[in-house]
């Protein structure tokens, strides 16, 4: 089967909740539509396509910080890794987690590419000081994340967006979990600045 999909359906913002924790009665019939995708089933495979593109989509527009055509990009790049891939799916975790490990190795290789920022300056310095924003107003949810710093943001997305443990970030980042763990604890005290509005002082 070929694949030749188009992104064209938006996310919408939601809380911050880890994904891929929904009804079993979902996730029975995704393994359903994952077994018969990797056997050929087009229509399959558009299923999955419609049911996990706007979560996947969201994904990576929060992990990269990106613009909404680069997101689409990456999204597109990943579902053409993800179809040859289904077969290795061992329904050990749900498939949008494993769909999103797929994304994640694709947001990394674009970064690489130099479409972005190297990832080598994606982690924050752990022993820098803590630069807290000065923000009087509150900000929502999705613009507070997008205003973390990359290192931060993906740590967090992650995390607590997600539900990946700091072992599984740290294998699929290829740090240290005790550096996982120094970029949450930073990350949550920005976003809690950023979401309450409170000043630098406030926040310790």
């Amino acid at each position: 089967m070929t694949v030749s999909l188009a992104v064209t359906e938006k996310s919408s913002p939601q809380m911050l909740a880890p994904h891929g924790t929904g009804p079993g009665i979902a996730a029975n019939a995704d393994v359903a539509l994952v077994a018969a995708a990797a056997g050929g089933s087009e229509s399959a495979f558009r299923e999955l396509f419609r049911r996990h593109t706007p979560h996947l989509l969201q994904f990576v527009t929060r992990v990269l910080g990106a613009s909404a055509s680069e997101a689409e990009d990456v999204v597109q790049d990943t579902w053409m890794r993800a179809y040859p891939a289904l077969v290795t799916f061992r329904n050990e975790s749900s498939f949008s987690t494993w769909l999103c490990s797929v994304g994640l190795r694709a947001a990394l290789d674009s970064l690489r590419k130099g479409k972005r920022r190297s990832t080598e300056f994606v982690l924050e310095d752990d022993d820098a000081p803590l630069d807290l924003p000065h923000h009087e107003d509150r900000m929502d949810l999705e613009t507070a994340i997008a205003s973390l710093a990359p290192g931060y943001r993906m740590i967090l997305v992650l995390h607590d967006v997600e539900g990946f443990t700091h072992e599984e970030i740290a294998l699929q980042l290829g740090i240290a979990p005790g550096t996982s763990k120094a970029q949450l604890f930073k990350a949550r005290r920005v976003m809690r600045a950023l979401l309450t509005g409170r000043e630098k002082h406030d926040v310790q």
